[in-house]
């Protein structure tokens, strides 16, 4: 490793939502199961916005081979702990058919003030989503990588999309969680930053104003990491399935070594307005790996299969110096075979086919998560 490369450390951060084994309802996670989770895993695990949420965080990985080994063993114990309960866990961004209405949120400071910021907003936030942190030390390289990796985030936004269902309704998008994460404050794509200090300014303004606390209530997809050296992305959803969710960090960690590695070359990504990434985020958000995305140089659309050849070119070197060839790799398939949404509409569609009433069809696909949940443990 060069002297000033950075470290490319990874940590991913991933919420569940936790439902009833019997009915496949939402269920509120009971002080018990929270204490087992918190004796066995430390910080690693936290309650969530929601009562029927859980939020686990991995530790410092340098590979995504400790990632994988840090995830495996978070998802086990708490799945392990939620039996015990009578409950499962499961890693989507929507449940399939929850009212939000019949939610309630953690009461817990934090939770509290922002139910209270947020007011109706807050009510709706039955989503759960993942992040991933990549370690950048200095401070003016994380803010100048951020501005070129927005180019990616919709092709990440749309490996990753769980979301279809809303309410028990089909919504005709892939991630239903971003149309509710939008009515948040300070959220979308971020803004093109001339550095650092710009940043810092920027957030200080309404720190200053007694608006928010810190750079933590900046919810862009995204951000420098309030807490860490590192380039938080936020635009995914949480992957059903822990290969799944080792792929979109691998391709993370991996597109901003190849932005570094541009950089040390004296080259780097060309930036596109905002307005136009955008367009590919809906393209993204409401179709998935289905319809493919806006290649601006070429000024056509491509298919999100060619797209997700030429990434991975672009990254084997770097894939290769993290050891992660095998997990970007997996991003073929997973295009392929289809993404956690399309595999959820493919079960419905076949309850519905078999004559199952509607509700009892939701309530496979719930069935379908949480196997979906357990199969890399």
């Amino acid at each position: 490793m060069a002297i000033d490369e950075p470290p490319f450390t990874i940590g991913v951060e991933e919420e569940y939502l936790l439902v009833d084994r019997e009915s496949l309802e939402l269920a509120r996670a009971p002080d018990a199961l929270m204490q087992a989770c918190k004796a066995d895993l430390q910080g690693q695990v936290s309650p969530e916005f929601l009562q029927c949420q859980i939020e686990v965080g991995s530790g410092v990985c340098r590979t995504i081979g400790e990632a994988r080994d840090d995830l495996r063993r978070l998802r086990a114990t708490v799945a392990r702990h939620a039996a015990d309960h009578g409950l499962a866990p499961i890693a989507a961004s929507c449940h399939p058919f929850a009212d939000w209405k019949d939610q309630h949120h953690t009461d817990r400071e934090r939770y509290n003030a922002l139910r209270k910021d947020l007011g109706g907003v807050a009510r709706r936030m039955l989503i759960c989503g993942m992040h991933v942190h990549v370690g950048i030390e200095d401070r003016d390289m994380r803010i100048d990588l951020m501005n070129q990796m927005v180019y990616f985030l919709p092709h990440l936004l749309a490996m990753s999309t769980s979301s279809p269902f809303w309410q028990g309704e089909d919504t005709g998008l892939n991630s239903y969680r971003l149309t509710v994460f939008d009515n948040l404050p300070r959220t979308g794509l971020p803004p093109r930053l001339d550095g650092w200090g710009t940043f810092e300014r920027s957030v200080n303004a309404l720190v200053d104003l007694g608006l928010i606390e810190d750079s933590s209530k900046i919810w862009w997809d995204l951000r420098p990491s309030a807490r860490f050296p590192t380039i938080e992305s936020r635009i995914c959803d949480v992957s059903p399935r822990l290969e799944s969710t080792l792929t979109l960090a691998a391709l993370t960690q991996c597109i901003a070594r190849m932005l570094w590695r541009l950089a040390r070359r004296n080259q780097r990504w060309r930036i596109y307005d905002t307005f136009l990434i955008n367009e590919n985020r809906w393209r993204a958000q409401r179709y998935g790996v289905s319809e493919g995305l806006i290649d601006f140089g070429a000024r056509r659309v491509e298919p999100f299969a060619q797209l997700v050849d030429e990434l991975i070119e672009l990254v084997a070197e770097d894939a290769e110096a993290l050891g992660c060839r095998a997990e970007v790799a997996a991003a073929r398939d997973l295009v392929a075979n289809g993404n956690a949404a399309d595999r959820q509409r493919a079960v419905l569609d076949a309850a519905l086919s078999a004559g199952k009433s509607r509700e009892d069809a939701l309530r496979a696909v719930v069935a379908h998560l949480v196997e979906e949940f357990h199969a890399d443990l």
